[in-house]
C-alpha cells in the first residue's frame, strides 16, 4: 500500500515537471523561436521564411505540456499513462532526427533521449497504478 502510494506521488510529480517543462519550452519556441532554436541539437537553425516551421515545434510541445495538465486535472491517470507513452514518441523521433543529420549527439541522447526515457516511465508508472489496483482487488 505504501510503494503504490509512493509510486503514485512519484508518477504525479513527474507528470506536473514534464509537463511545466514542455509547456515552457513550448512557448519559448513560440515567443523567441531564433533564441529557442540552437538548443534543440541540430547543427544549423533554420532562418527567414524557413524559421516559420519553430513556431510548429511551439505550438506542439505547448499542446502537449497542456494534454497532460488537463488530464491530471480530470483525474484520468490511465489515459494520462496511455497519452505519455504515445508521446515518448516525439523525443525519440527529435533525437533520431538529430542524429541521421549529423546534429548534436551529446543533445540528442543526453536531452532528447533522456526525455523519452522519462515520459515512457512515467507513463508506464501511471499505467501500472490501475494493474496494481485492479490486483488488490482481486485478492482482496
Amino acid at each position: 500500500m505504501i510503494t503504490s502510494r509512493l509510486t503514485s506521488r512519484i508518477a504525479t510529480t513527474l507528470a506536473v515537471a514534464g509537463a511545466g517543462f514542455i509547456t515552457y519550452i513550448g512557448f519559448r519556441y513560440l515567443i523567441d523561436p531564433q533564441a529557442a532554436a540552437p538548443t534543440f541539437g541540430m547543427r544549423v537553425s533554420p532562418t527567414g521564411e524557413a524559421a516559420d516551421f519553430l513556431n510548429v515545434k511551439g505550438v506542439r510541445d505547448a499542446a502537449c505540456g497542456l494534454l497532460i495538465v488537463a488530464l491530471l486535472a480530470a483525474r484520468q491517470r490511465y489515459s494520462l499513462g496511455i497519452a505519455m507513452l504515445v508521446m515518448a514518441t516525439i523525443p525519440t523521433g527529435d533525437m533520431l532526427t538529430i542524429l541521421r543529420h549529423d546534429g548534436s549527439t551529446a543533445t540528442a541522447f543526453g536531452v532528447h533521449g533522456v526525455t523519452a526515457a522519462l515520459v515512457a516511465a512515467t507513463g508506464l508508472l501511471l499505467v501500472n497504478e490501475r494493474t496494481a489496483t485492479a490486483d488488490r482487488a482481486i485478492t482482496a
